[in-house]
């Protein structure tokens, strides 16, 4: 192994199938068959609301409100503030707490249900709190009402019960909004496909595809299985899979995947996997195994979240019993006090902090083309200080390109590039197949050869537009005594100490051009380089190839370091190398011989591999073969922690100061926060948390 050194460089839930084909996740526990195709989509998933949906919240809300308002009207508390003489009834005394009893188990039950599974999980939290609160109220006004003794709750139970429906019906849309990547996967599926049968087609629902079934794609059509076109030419666009906006060409024996959108162009594609095999399918999975699996931050949020919980409990009854032993203070005023700490201190603003950061950014990912296969690796990201890419299929092409035409005399470099490729016509060699290419990606004009013949080790020969044009090596050249211009021979041999190849192009035994090929370089791999430096993070490389390969294409591109000669079982010692010192280290490679320098690296991504999502090695995978998606996971991850801390300084911020504030530490000056305001401002502080989070949708990736 060589190594080069230009530098100093001291200083995993369940998500929706594919209709109706179960879609499993990592937790054993939380794996359901379910359903879903886009004609229903129910919400599953965020943790405190288990088995709610925002359409439950909204319906229960408008009843509760209209239940509130005459409980509010005829208080005699809102009398007296307003100075309003409502109607008077038989009965309009007791209409309070016949409403408010309705309100309490039709509007309140959500809370009482989430409780009871909060505390039978041994995880008290927000439910908790708010059915405490809220039970509390109700006892108590139930009390006062039928003993006419001391002061009832049932406007603030009524309020309170109708402000928490409200901040929950509107986070669960946040939530909804967050975690809506898994239902427009599922929609990128047709619900039909057209099977090709001897007598024409038949329609047939996708579910009942088959392997080997051949189906018709109309232009504008969604691809309905993953296949390989068998008939027909198009172009297509995969960008919902791969995050590539540009449409890419099929033809015969090219593969297609499903949910991606056919163009203008009818093809035959015959099914190669469908349901859970197909790459949708697998997108799915990792797409809700990450939304589910839990980061650094979250497994903190949790923590706080939970004793949060306990110092409400605890500051709940502390304020209860410090006010009704301090003198001017009855029960109900006590009561009020703890109730109100109780509602203000709800964890849920802090245990939403980081879910729907999460939910978001995977969802952004995955439109990008990045799949997040471990949290814990897009995380960490943002710490990454230096990125070594593999070469051959990452950096370049992996395959023979043309990247330098050299005429001779003046001919201009497109005659001698048409010359080439029509002598090379004919001919299966690498490098004959690679000049065929140029010219047809240049849109050369080839002129009309004829006469092919092979030159045994030294290339070959056409009559090409009534001249004899011979393309081949250096023997080539020595056999025709061709002349090498002064200019051109050093060109050829800088591009030989580079790794590059050379061959030449005569007519009639005249030397009119040479040709250079070398594994091309990707075009993105420039800007790729270029970001990553932009940011501060340093770029290595590792290859098999010569020394003098890896220099020119260090050289090339600004690479700081590489690493040349190293055999695939070497890859994860040069990482260690650089780890050991202290840099941390994302290994860039096709999944392929890299797997151990993958698993090595403290974040392992896997470019290239289309839509295989079963690589192993990588925490997070690029669909495309663009190394520019490197430099978005890491503008991601630094994105998200933004907003992960953001939302813990708000949320832990807010319990601090309402806590306080709600026990009436500030009594003395007047301040006294009611339930209902409690309520209010924990509604608040939940929706903020949610909106900042949704802001990390603008990203520019």
């Amino acid at each position: 192994m060589q190594f080069a050194e230009p530098s100093d460089w001291r200083n995993p839930g369940s998500s929706p199938p594919i209709q109706g084909v179960p879609v499993e996740t990592q937790d054993e526990s939380t794996r359901k068959d379910l359903p879903i195709n886009h004609h229903q989509h129910e919400h599953v998933g965020h943790d405190q609301h288990a088995g709610h949906s925002p359409a439950l919240f909204q319906s229960k809300f408008w009843f509760s409100l209209l239940l509130t308002i005459p409980i509010v009207l005829y208080s005699p508390m809102v009398h007296t503030w307003l100075g309003l003489t409502m109607p008077q009834f038989p009965g309009a005394p007791w209409l309070p707490a016949v409403l408010g009893t309705l309100l309490f188990f039709y509007g309140g039950m959500v809370f009482l249900r989430g409780a009871v599974a909060e505390l039978q999980d041994r995880l008290p939290g927000m439910m908790t709190l708010i059915s405490l609160a809220i039970s509390v109220a109700f006892v108590y006004s139930l009390y006062t009402t039928i003993t006419g003794v001391g002061s009832d709750f049932w406007w603030e139970l009524a309020t309170l019960i109708t402000i928490m429906l409200l901040g929950h019906w509107i986070e669960m849309r946040a939530v909804m909004s967050a975690e809506g990547a898994l239902h427009e996967l599922a929609k990128l599926l047709p619900d039909e496909a057209e099977v090709v049968t001897p007598s024409g087609t038949k329609t047939i629902p996708v579910g009942a595809l088959k392997e080997a079934d051949v189906v018709l794609v109309r232009p504008g059509a969604q691809i309905p299985a993953d296949g390989v076109v068998v008939e027909g030419e198009s172009d297509v666009n995969e960008s919902m899979l791969t995050g590539e906006s540009k449409p890419v060409r099929k033809t015969a024996a090219t593969a297609v995947v499903a949910g991606s959108v056919n163009g203008d162009g009818s093809l035959n594609v015959k099914v190669v996997r469908v349901g859970e095999a197909t790459a949708l399918a697998g997108i799915m999975r990792l797409v809700a195994e990450a939304q589910t699996s839990k980061s650094r931050a979250q497994m903190l949020a949790d923590r706080a979240a939970f004793y949060l919980t306990i110092v409400a409990l605890s500051a709940g009854v502390l304020t209860f019993l410090g006010w009704l032993s301090a003198r001017g203070h009855d029960v109900a005023f006590a009561l009020e006090r703890a109730v109100t700490v109780l509602v203000i201190a709800c964890p849920h603003a802090l245990g939403l902090a980081i879910p729907l950061v999460t939910a978001i950014s995977t969802t952004l990912a995955a439109r990008n083309g990045l799949l997040v296969r471990q949290r814990l690796a897009l995380e960490s990201a943002r710490n990454v200080d230096v990125v070594i890419f593999d070469k051959t299929g990452t950096l370049t092409e992996g395959k023979q390109g043309v990247v330098n035409v050299w005429p001779v005399d003046g001919l201009p470099p497109a005659d001698v590039l048409a010359l080439a490729a029509a002598a090379d016509g004919n001919s299966e060699h690498i490098i004959a197949r690679a000049i065929v290419a140029e010219a047809a990606k240049n849109h050369v004009p080839l002129p009309p050869a004829t006469q092919f013949k092979a030159l045994p080790g030294r290339g070959v020969q056409a009559l090409v537009g009534g001249w004899t044009v011979q393309v081949g090596g250096p023997q080539l050249l020595a056999e025709r005594h061709a002349e090498l211009p002064e200019a051109l021979t050093k060109r050829t041999q800088e591009a030989g100490r580079d790794g590059k190849t050379v061959v030449y192009v005569l007519t009639e035994a005249t030397l009119v051009g040479a040709i250079a090929l070398a594994d091309v370089i990707r075009k993105e791999s420039y800007a790729a380089v270029r970001d990553l430096k932009a940011n501060k993070i340093r770029v290595a490389m590792l290859t098999g190839d010569s020394n003098d390969v890896a220099a020119w294409v260090a050289k090339e591109l600004g690479i700081d370091r590489y690493f040349a000669q190293v055999l695939p079982e070497d890859k994860a010692e040069a990482v260690k190398r650089l780890q050991r010192d202290g840099s941390r280290v994302a290994m860039v490679g096709d999944g392929v011989n890299d797997a151990p320098a993958l698993a090595q690296a403290d974040i392992g991504i896997a470019i290239g591999a289309g839509t295989d999502v079963a690589i192993e090695s990588a925490g997070i995978i690029l669909a495309s073969d663009d190394p520019r998606g490197v430099a978005k996971i890491i503008r991601l991850s630094k994105a998200s922690y933004r907003k992960m801390v953001q939302n813990l300084v708000w949320a832990t911020g807010y319990n601090a100061i309402a806590i306080p504030l709600a026990a009436g530490v500030f009594a003395a000056f007047g301040i006294l926060v009611t339930p209902a305001v409690g309520a209010v401002l924990m509604s608040l502080s939940t929706v903020i948390v949610a909106i900042n989070a949704q802001f990390l949708r603008g990203l520019r990736l």
